[in-house]
């Protein structure tokens, strides 16, 4: 039976799915890929979980793409003369277990007819959905669980990041069965000490 892989993905951009892949990767052991970057190729998600997670190198697999402008793949990689297949993306072989970072939300798209949510289904594998607590999150999250559910994607564990919320883990998990995999909070720092500490908790 070959290893387990998992897709990271979140409710949005900017939800803690980078930090809750450094805790999956300490969690199971796994090896890391990033398909896509966008941006900060100076200190990409990849050079950050191998810091946080204290990932030996070749546990950690380059991304398919990489671009310099911080914008959805499609317009990033149309700046650059290039486009995104789905069937682009292969999974890295490896005989560990593997976490898959997307970009931003399910609905990014990746080219004028296909999304992250598409790469997922092309994958063919679980999904770790991170949800962040702020005004209008519990809508966002209920509507990426129904997108996932709607394409039979499954999900492996709900993660939450930011400021305790009981209330809007309540209500989502009566409406969806989705108890929490995981509550996170806030990391006091981004130390690789601290990812360690927290997941000790966890």
């Amino acid at each position: 039976m070959s290893a387990p892989a998992y897709f990271v993905s979140g409710i949005g951009t900017e939800v803690g799915k980078t930090v809750s892949s450094a805790l999956l990767v300490r969690h199971f052991q796994a090896d890391y890929w990033k398909p896509i970057q966008s941006g900060d190729l100076d200190y990409s998600d990849t050079d950050k979980v191998t810091t946080w997670a204290e990932l030996d190198p070749e546990r950690v697999h380059p991304e398919r793409f990489r671009f310099k402008t911080p914008a959805s793949p499609h317009y990033a990689a149309a700046l650059e003369g290039q486009q995104i297949q789905v069937s682009d993306f292969r999974l890295p072989v490896t005989d560990q277990p593997l976490i898959v970072e997307g970009a931003g939300g399910l609905l990014v798209p990746l080219n004028d007819q296909q999304t992250i949510l598409d790469l997922i289904a092309y994958l063919h594998i679980p999904v770790f959905l991170v949800s962040r607590h702020y005004l209008g999150s519990i809508n966002h999250t209920l509507m990426s669980i129904a997108m996932l559910r709607a394409r039979s994607i499954p999900i492996a564990g709900l993660i939450y990041s930011g400021v305790d919320d009981k209330d809007t883990v309540d209500i989502i998990q009566r409406q969806t069965g989705l108890a929490p995999f995981w509550e996170i909070g806030e990391l006091p720092s981004l130390e690789p000490t601290v990812f360690a500490a927290r997941l000790s908790e966890l």
